[in-house]
Parts: structure tokens; sequence; C-alpha cells
């Protein structure tokens, strides 16, 4: 087995005291966190290597195993991998030197044999928990992005006790009954035999640490509700429903652990011009009867304002045009969506007398030539009734 020594994992000699182990481990684990290490297998392995070995060294049981038999006396993978439990003359002589059977279903299972608790060291760094938090914003500022100040309620440390728990001018002291595992081992009759196992500590809770006299601000759990306020940037290109993940802004961790996240899910309120579908923006605009049958230069809005645009004569209502990069800016990569123009063409009303008459007038003009569609509708028609 390629494993290194617990000792010389955390830089120690064998012997070397709780609070040494204790300062050793906090200073390895913070230089080989994940969080300040993205992307790096090999910091990341460390952080993995020094956990182990502190979960080890910092429990009074495993410790006393490790220290008289190695890593087989911790690690029963290790143990089956050098021809079974050699160095305990297999389970027959396993009971007689007083192997914690316990502590090898712990490790198989992740608890105690016949319902014991929890082997996670109590004093280990764990993560702080993710806030969650809704934000309304505008159709344009969704599409051009901008940065917004968001008040939240997060856990952070008791500023009268500096996250101790422990009253100002007191200290907290090691649980006489766990001597600070935050477990304790009992034994247990089954169909095996006597077999020892664990359980949390009742007396501190499976903390490892009592407090005397705990702190009146936060009641003894060194942590607190704190109003802040803190800074996000919303991207350009961010669509409703969307959730943006705030790193490292949410709750506080114990342990040295690291905080969680804020969660910022976005709501974007509807525009009473422009429409949205994936990266591109829909836009209906009218014209009048002359400007389609003539053609002529129409004014378009954009998200980045007013563009012009030739409308080709005869253009028909409900005829589509694209403008080509006017849409909204692509997350995460280059390049902005189109702009759709759908245009509608209004028919007129409220017509006087000489306005009526013109109309007719000019529609005398006209004959089938100039009606394509309609002619090509009633020849269908004509062609159906034919059975043709």
């Amino acid at each position: 087995m390629d494993k290194r020594d617990y000792y010389e994992v955390l830089g120690l000699q064998k012997g070397a005291s709780d609070a040494e182990i204790k300062k050793a481990y906090r200073k390895l684990a913070k230089q080989y966190h994940p969080d300040l290490n993205p992307d790096n297998p090999e910091a990341e392995a460390k952080f993995k290597e020094v956990n182990e070995a502190n979960d080890v060294l910092s429990d009074p049981d495993k410790r006393a195993k490790y220290d008289q038999f190695g890593f087989a006396g911790v690690d029963p993978n290790y143990a089956a991998g050098q021809g079974g439990f050699g160095g305990f003359g297999g389970f027959g002589g396993g009971f007689d030197g007083g192997i914690d059977l316990g502590d090898i279903f712990d490790n198989i299972f992740g608890g105690g044999f016949g319902g014991g608790g929890t082997r996670s060291n109590p004093n280990a760094p764990r993560k702080g928990s993710d806030i969650a938090v809704s934000l309304s914003i505008s159709f344009m500022e969704a599409c051009k992005g901008l940065t917004h100040d968001i008040e939240v309620n997060r856990v952070e440390e008791c500023e009268e006790c500096g996250g101790t728990g422990a009253k100002k001018g007191t200290n907290t002291k090691t649980c006489p009954d766990c001597h600070g595992s935050g477990k304790v081992s009992f034994q247990q009759r089954t169909m095996f035999g006597n077999m020892a196992s664990t359980r949390p500590c009742t007396k501190c809770q499976g903390k490892g640490k009592i407090i005397e006299n705990p702190c009146p601000k936060c009641s003894g759990s060194g942590r607190m509700q704190k109003k802040k306020t803190i800074s996000v940037n919303i991207p350009a290109g961010i669509n409703d429903g969307m959730t943006l993940a705030v790193r490292g802004q949410g709750n506080m961790g114990t342990n040295g652990g690291s905080r969680g996240d804020l969660n910022v899910r976005i709501n974007v309120r509807k525009d009473p011009v422009f429409e949205r579908k994936d990266y591109d923006i829909w836009i209906e605009v009218p014209i009048t009867f002359m400007q389609a049958t003539l053609g002529a230069e129409i004014e378009v809005p954009t998200i980045d304002g007013n563009v012009t645009y030739n409308i080709p004569a005869g253009t028909q209502s409900g005829t589509m045009f694209r403008l080509r990069g006017k849409g909204v800016q692509k997350l995460q990569r280059e390049g902005r969506g189109d702009q759709i123009v759908k245009v509608f063409v209004e028919i007129p009303r409220n017509l006087n007398k000489k306005q009526k008459d013109a109309l007719k007038a000019f529609e005398d003009t006209l004959d089938s030539k100039n009606y394509e569609k309609q002619v090509s509708f009633f020849d269908k028609i004509r062609d159906m009734l034919n059975g043709k």
C-alpha cells in the first residue's frame, strides 16, 4: 500500500498533543481546500489525505489502534490486502485482542454495527448552507445586464464571542465523556457475541466540546443572523427563470468550512413592445396601406435604439424581416441573436366621403393582375368544385 504515515502527512512526530494535531490540520486543510485551489487535482488529493489523517489522529480510539497496528488497525481494506487480519490472527484472535469490530463495520456501512452513530469527525470543516432569493428585473436590464445590490439575512460569526460560543473571557472545554471525539463506545450483544460499537456522545451532543458559560448574544451557537448587502453582477442575456449562483456568499460554514452560495432566481418583467424567444427579439410594426403598396423607409425600434429599414413595394401583411445581430447577447459565448420584425398593414378607418370616392376611383383602375393571391385563391375553389 502506498499510503503515507498519518503523522508525516500532518508534519508531526508520534506522540504529538491534541492541540498540535488540530493546529497542523487547520493549517493544511486551509492550504489545500478545493475552494482555494479550483481545478487542481493534486491539491484535492492532498486535502483528502489531510482529512483522512486528521480523522484518525483526532479520535483517541482510532489513534490508539493506529499507533499499535498501523493502517491495519483503522482500515479493514488495508488489512484484507495484507492477507486477512494478519496482525490480529484473523477473526478468532480478534475478539481476544480487543479489536473494535464496530470500527470495521462503521468503515464499511457508515455507522456503528447494529445501528450505531456516524463516524464523521464533529470538528471537521463543513461548508455552510446556500441562500436562495428572487430578483425581479426589467426586460431591458436582462438584455443589457446590470449590477444590483441584494440585501440578505445570512449566518455570520458572532461578533461577541468570535464564533466560539463561549461567553467573552471564557473558553470551551473538551468533553470528559468522549474526550473530544463526539462519540462514545459501548458493548452490544449480537449473534456474533459481544461487539464494540459507537454512538454520538449525549453529554456534548456529538460536538466533542462543552460550553459551560454560553455567549448571551448567540446563546452558545457561535453564529447569528445578520443583514448583509451583496453586490451581484447580472450578465447581459440572462433570461426569465434562470438562477445565478454567487459563490461563497451564502451562510458561513462550521469549523473553518467554506461559505455556502447565494442563488439568485431571476424574474424578468414583460416589455410592452418587445418579446424574447431564446436570444432573438420579436416585434410587430404597423405600416400603412400606401407604405405596403409602394414601399417605404420605416423606423424600427431595437434594444439598441431605432434603425431604418426599407420596406419593398408590394409587402403583404404578416411579412417578416430579420435584422442580424440586433438580438440579445448570448451567455458565456460570443455573438448576439437577431431581431425578427413582423409588419402588418393597418387598414384605415373613419374615412370621409372624399376619401371613399378616391379609393373607389383607385379601385376602378385595378384588374386581376394586381391581386395575384385573390385570383389564385378563387382558381383553387373553382378547381375543387369541378373535381380537379
